[in-house]
């Protein structure tokens, strides 16, 4: 008997989409580079990409697998019938998902909806990168609009706050939760620094990684990727 989970089956994610007009234009695009047997990782905020897979996949019978980075995205092929694998045991040939500033150089900051280590695997682990953004998210200097997300193991917190304070940080604070009292926690069990630099150069990711107890950080400098810009 087939097992059905009418709570994930009823889940509708509040997120509103901007400029849909011209991400659902993209969406299509990037979904109509699919091919048979294709295994495509699915960053946590690119939502128009996977409906227009699903609808290849009921339409065409088109044979794919998605590798989520986030359980919101598990969920989300449960609802439309994507089937899922895991970078145990296959490796993307390509992945897409969104950012939150890119540069003029294509480095990245993500991590807003707290999912920035899956995302990081996913990119590294795949052969192609789409970056999806609408032009609000062009920026000429990383960390105009947004601090850099650094996930950090709780017990390491003021360790790690004392670190970046020494890396040249000019504002820390941890993110909160909504919905709850206390931080919010990503899904491998840890906390969020919101961080904010005067200036990030080329170096800064790699030196947030030597920090004891940080786990990945939101900076995604020179990648392998390609932006596209919806709009």
């Amino acid at each position: 008997m087939k097992w059905e989970n009418q709570l994930i089956k009823d889940l509708q994610w509040s997120n509103e989409i901007t400029n849909r007009e011209a991400k659902q234009r993209v969406a299509r695009e990037i979904a109509a580079t699919a091919k048979a047997g294709d295994i495509i990782g699915a960053g946590s905020t690119v939502y128009l990409t996977l409906f227009e897979l699903a609808k290849r996949i009921h339409e065409e019978h088109l044979p794919l697998e998605v590798i989520p980075a986030s359980q919101e995205i598990s969920m989300t092929c449960i609802q439309l019938g994507i089937p899922q694998t895991t970078l145990w045991t296959k490796r993307p040939d390509w992945t897409f998902d969104g950012a939150d500033e890119v540069d003029p150089d294509h480095n990245l900051i993500k991590g807003r909806g707290g999912a920035m280590f899956k995302e990081k695997l996913l990119i590294r682990s795949s052969g192609k990168t789409f970056i999806i953004i609408d032009p609000s998210k062009l920026v000429n200097l990383l960390g105009s609009k947004f601090p850099i997300p650094v996930e950090v193991f709780p017990n390491a917190l003021p360790y790690v706050e004392k670190e970046l304070y020494r890396l040249g940080a000019s504002k820390i604070s941890l993110r909160p939760a909504h919905g709850k009292d206390g931080p919010i926690l990503t899904e491998n069990g840890n906390f969020i620094l919101d961080t904010c630099f005067r200036y990030i150069d080329a170096s800064l990711e790699e030196q947030l990684k030597t920090i004891t107890g940080v786990i990945e950080s939101g900076l995604f400098i020179n990648y392998d990727i390609e932006v596209v810009v919806a709009g």
